[in-house]
């Protein structure tokens, strides 16, 4: 995608997600004296100014003054007193476009919390967005704009892809696949790192084999238009020894492992929602 026209953009909250999505940004193109970025403390702020050159404040209220997009980058528990303290130092901010990456709290409640009439757009980046390989749900109110969705949808594919989802219940299910999904997958790694051990492995080596093992069965899922399902049976020689692990995984229904797992994700996601 193409640099968007550039917009002055406030991040309020200076941690991970924050400085891989500036880092993302910046790296495909985008002028670093345009973004923003506050924090309670100074360490993070000074290694982003040092790095990027960008502007940095104490104040969430300074900064978000100056821009055009608001990004709340804080934790949900955090995320009422911020918003309050905005709502009333920044007279505004129906005419600035609202962004919030906290998972849990919906849009009509950030409409309480700041203004009635303001723009919104959710995101959730998953963790791997720290690496550059994430996967960043994204949901829009019917105000912002195309070019609103254009512009966040350029700041969020700096940290990996971005899907655009139809609603907030869609969100919630993105959260508990891709959200979640790293979670599952180190359980897994973790758990095929243990047989390898117990079987005499040494703990290390065994590591080794199982990270590189998912490194490349996710980078052949990604460069093929098979079907995961026909990927997985292309490995599977009828009769050997990979047929007689997999049987093992069936026999254990790992298909009804997963729908509950994800279902059980998507009703936390539903029930976090009702506590802010």
């Amino acid at each position: 995608m193409s640099t968007p026209t550039p917009r002055k953009i406030a991040f309020i909250g200076a941690g991970n997600m924050t400085q891989s999505i500036v880092g993302g940004m910046v790296k495909s193109g985008y002028p670093a004296d345009h973004i923003f970025v506050s924090n309670p403390s100074d360490a993070k702020l000074n290694t982003l100014k040092e790095r990027h050159q960008l502007h940095v404040s104490n104040d969430n209220a300074e900064i978000a003054q100056q821009a055009e997009v608001i990004v709340l980058a804080v934790k949900p528990q955090l995320m009422a007193d911020v918003c309050a303290d905005l709502s009333r130092r920044v007279p505004n901010l129906d005419s600035k476009l609202i962004v919030s990456i906290a998972a849990g709290i919906r849009i009509p409640k950030y409409r309480q919390y700041l203004n009635e009439n303001i723009t919104m757009i959710r995101v959730m980046p998953n963790t791997p967005s720290l690496v550059g390989e994430g996967v960043s749900g994204l949901v829009a109110d019917d105000r912002a704009s195309a070019a609103d969705k254009a512009f966040i949808e350029f700041a969020f594919d700096g940290v990996g892809q971005t899907l655009w989802v139809a609603d907030e219940d869609e969100l919630d299910i993105l959260g508990a696949v891709a959200g979640s999904g790293p979670a599952y997958f180190f359980e897994f790694m973790a758990s095929l790192q243990k047989a390898a051990v117990a079987l005499g492995f040494d703990h290390e080596k065994a590591r080794a084999m199982v990270q590189q093992t998912a490194l490349g069965a996710a980078t052949m899922a990604i460069d093929s238009d098979l079907e995961l399902e026909d990927l997985r049976k292309q490995v599977t020689s009828k009769g050997g020894s990979t047929a007689k692990g997999i049987e093992v995984y069936q026999a254990a229904d790992i298909d009804d492992i997963s729908e509950q797992a994800v279902r059980a994700a998507v009703a936390r996601n539903q029930e976090m929602a009702k506590l802010f």
